[in-house]
């Protein structure tokens, strides 16, 4: 077993302007079939529309934002839970301070980066 606290999880870059990633759970803690990610987005910032042939399981944790699959948008925000298919496009912007929220991903090695595997 391993508990742990997000803060004491190194908050990483992203690629994408005001949108960070902690890997909570991954390989490196010896996860074997999912992988919880923590996203935070600050006000404005965007994850653009994108798609992957994993599912996404998500979890509202903090603030409200758009996501959208390209065909219609849903305003979201702390307590909502989402569920996007495989290869169905997404993506995400924040329209408060910060937009954070928990994304669960299947434990895949092109969904997740090299040095969070053991």
């Amino acid at each position: 077993m391993f508990v742990g606290h997000y803060t004491e999880v190194p908050e990483k870059d992203t690629g994408f302007e005001g949108v960070t990633i902690r890997w909570l759970v991954s390989p490196k803690l010896g996860a074997k079939n999912f992988a919880m990610r923590y996203f935070v987005l600050k006000k404005g910032a965007e994850i653009p529309l994108h798609s992957h042939d994993w599912e996404h399981e998500i979890f509202i944790m903090k603030g409200e934002g758009i996501i959208t699959n390209g065909n219609e948008e849903h305003h979201v925000k702390a307590g909502n839970f989402l569920y996007v298919p495989p290869n169905e496009p997404h993506g995400y912007k924040a329209l408060s301070e910060t937009f954070e929220f928990l994304c669960l991903i299947p434990v895949k090695r092109e969904a997740i980066p090299d040095d969070e595997w053991a």
